[in-house]
């Protein structure tokens, strides 16, 4: 059987991502910009980066989008592209937590904690570990303030700190570091060696689409995907006009 071609979709973060991949060969990634809306561009990005591989919509096997959490209008705007596209082709989805997708973009460890800016001075945050291959939880999603998040993993040594999170708190990660005697690092590439005890700052993934489409293969070896009326927005807190009432 052909291996299937995935359009993979990342609209959680401000800038966003498009992804094209062959089972696990990426053909082609797109980076959206952080100053336009994604509903400005994205159908567009879809038939460009598509055209350029010489594919039409209708090449598309599966479809794969982050489900959240992150900006509550932009995964809407994903998921809702993602459910149009698949209805009227017939053809499944997947949806890959955000969190996950930029835990996997940390390579393999025992403790990666992804952290995602959440609005209103908070951040998204979670723990997994790569290890054999696989994303595994080892808490629960949290909306927390940057502070909290980080104290809330001070008692473990050994953790890769990765997201746009990681990089707009990187001075409280190190503080923290340095407080609990642990050695800090800012990390310029994904290969860390030798340095297992440490709190290491990761490289931000360009284009998180990458991972979403390499999870996505993972999730179709394992089972079928997803009907469109199946594919739910993990939004972990609720939007601030919900809080309002």
């Amino acid at each position: 059987m052909a291996e299937p071609l995935i359009l993979s979709l990342e609209t959680a973060t401000l800038a966003g991502s498009i992804a094209v991949s062959r089972g696990s060969t990426i053909l082609a990634t797109r980076a959206g910009r952080p100053d336009i809306s994604h509903s400005n561009t994205l159908l567009s990005d879809i038939n460009e980066i598509l055209a350029a591989l010489n594919l039409s919509i209708r090449d598309v096997d599966v479809f794969a989008v982050a489900s959240g959490p992150g900006s509550f209008t932009g995964l809407r705007i994903g998921l809702a592209t993602v459910k149009a596209l698949a209805t009227t082709l017939d053809r499944g989805c997947i949806g890959i937590p955000t969190l996950e997708a930029i835990a996997h973009s940390a390579g393999v460890a025992d403790a990666i904690v992804a952290l995602l800016p959440a609005g209103r001075g908070e951040v998204f945050v979670q723990m997994f570990s790569t290890l054999h291959g696989d994303v595994t939880a080892l808490d629960q999603p949290h909306h927390l303030a940057p502070e909290k998040a980080v104290d809330k993993y001070v008692g473990r040594a050994g953790i890769r700190w990765v997201g746009d999170g990681a990089q707009l708190y990187s001075n409280l990660i190190e503080e923290r570091a340095t407080n609990a005697g642990y050695r800090f690092i800012v990390a310029d590439t994904q290969q860390i060696h030798g340095d297992a005890d440490a709190w290491i700052i990761m490289v931000r993934a360009l284009t998180l689409a990458e991972h979403v489409a390499s999870l996505a293969l993972t999730r179709l070896q394992d089972a079928s995907p997803a009907t469109a009326n199946g594919l739910r927005a993990i939004y972990v807190r609720p939007s601030d006009a919900e809080m309002k009432l």
